[in-house]
């Protein structure tokens, strides 16, 4: 896929989760105006990285507003693993399967996918259009000079992908396939929307920031020769006493990916980074800020530099819930 014509530049925007007015305070510092009910700007297209859903308290405004755009031809979207998550939450099994549906009703992923139900409860047929709209979504973008993926750019997994699907873009089929743990469309959508996790060692659990006990912790992939879990640890949570120094073993090694720097500069959300916005590395940018747990809502505005500059970062703040979100 090539970059629009006409287009000077794009502003990739990272996880909204469900802050739709957060995300309308944000187009318009970054030039955006609504036109019929479009956000426009002039000389300048958006991406979004996916995420839209869950957690905050405008999620139909949040989903409102991405899809106008992108319909419109004024952004792209990549899915990120809440849209995943909602299309097979919301997808029965096929009838010779025994689970009902393809993500289990479990009182945890009830949780994790309640507030956009709560909100969407009285739109079914709304509900029913964003979830055909979800499916259409591609898991990832090379325009060129940028990549774009929710979690992590695995060349080996991305180059089968687009031999199965040219597009990019997942279908039922897949969908099912996905929920049946080794096979290869669930490598390429774990691998693409969640990243990579390692398992801590038996008896070990982080209880996360957002409520959750975690028995493994999400790593990144632009360190060349990892030796520790230190090395490739990307969350917010910190890992228990005494594991940063732990040597990774080669399995662990070998599950990793690894991203070049003499790759285009790529984007990523999903890995809920806090403080001020920075670059892990000059040609990668993660542009999820924990909006939905006040932090900030952040976009980068690429306008085709090959080594990024932090510079370019511009974010709104996300009020608390008593105001807007």
């Amino acid at each position: 896929m090539a970059q629009d014509d006409g287009v000077d530049g794009y502003d990739l925007i990272g996880d909204v989760h469900g802050c739709g007015h957060t995300l309308i305070r944000l187009l318009e510092a970054l030039g955006y105006r609504a036109e019929d009910g479009v956000f426009r700007h002039p000389c300048r297209r958006v991406i979004f990285l996916g995420d839209l859903i869950d957690r905050g308290p405008s999620i139909r405004l949040a989903v409102s507003v991405a899809k106008r755009m992108v319909d419109a031809g004024e952004a792209h979207i990549v899915m990120g693993n809440h849209e995943v998550n909602a299309l097979a939450y919301c997808h029965q099994a096929p009838s010779d399967s025994e689970r009902e549906w393809l993500r289990d009703h479990t009182p945890r992923n009830n949780r994790i996918i309640g507030r956009t139900l709560e909100q969407f409860h009285a739109f079914p047929l709304e509900w029913e259009a964003c979830l055909s709209w979800f499916m259409t979504l591609p898991l990832c973008l090379d325009l060129g000079g940028l990549r774009v993926v929710h979690a992590c750019w695995d060349e080996p997994l991305i180059a089968a992908f687009l031999a199965r699907r040219p597009d990019a873009r997942i279908d039922r089929d897949f969908l099912v396939e996905s929920v049946q743990y080794g096979s290869l469309a669930q490598r390429i959508l774990d691998r693409l929307t969640r990243g990579t996790q390692l398992p801590l060692p038996p008896g070990v659990e982080i209880r996360s920031g957002d409520g959750f006990t975690r028995r493994s912790f999400r790593t990144h992939f632009w360190c060349r020769n990892p030796r520790t879990y230190g090395d490739v640890v990307f969350q917010p949570d910190n890992l228990p006493l005494g594991l940063e120094d732990r040597p990774l073993s080669a399995g662990e090694r070998e599950r990793l990916s690894y991203y070049p720097e003499s790759a285009p500069p790529l984007f990523v959300g999903h890995y809920w980074c806090k403080g001020v916005p920075a670059l892990p590395r000059a040609n990668i940018a993660c542009l999820d800020y924990s909006a939905v747990k006040y932090g900030r809502l952040v976009a980068y505005r690429w306008e085709g530099e090959e080594r990024l500059d932090a510079n370019r970062f511009v974010w709104v703040d996300v009020e608390r819930e008593g105001a807007r979100g």
